[in-house]
């Protein structure tokens, strides 16, 4: 079973992904910051996480830091699903080695089918 880890601070929307992807046979993680995404980290190697960049405590952008630090994710993909939509904003976090960069609104079939591409490819 493919394991995704999902990290926003938005109830309905870990609510609507959790849903989905648990619908299509994922085992699914919920952390609503940064911090519980690297506690999460410690005992779970996903193959995906979904990562918001907005979130209390430590941001998508610093968290993203921390993963690609860790050996153990080499090959775990890691998608920005944001609301932050400048270009400029997507070219940093896929500069930082983002295997994707999703904009909120998004649409749920587009973004199951971009993470299955990501983890065949």
């Amino acid at each position: 079973m493919k394991k995704i880890l999902i990290a926003d601070d938005e109830h309905k929307i870990l609510m609507s992904l959790e849903y989905s992807f648990r619908k299509i046979g994922y085992e699914v993680f919920i952390a609503r910051d940064g911090t519980e995404v690297l506690e999460f980290l410690k005992t779970i190697v996903p193959d995906v996480i979904l990562l918001d960049i907005m979130m209390p405590n430590l941001d998508g952008y610093s968290t993203l830091e921390e993963i690609k630090k860790n050996e153990n994710l080499n090959n775990t993909k890691v998608l920005f699903l944001s609301a932050k939509n400048n270009p400029k904003d997507i070219e940093k976090g896929l500069e930082m080695g983002a295997d994707a960069y999703v904009t909120k609104p998004y649409s749920i079939k587009k973004l199951i089918s971009q993470i299955e591409e990501l983890l065949t490819a």
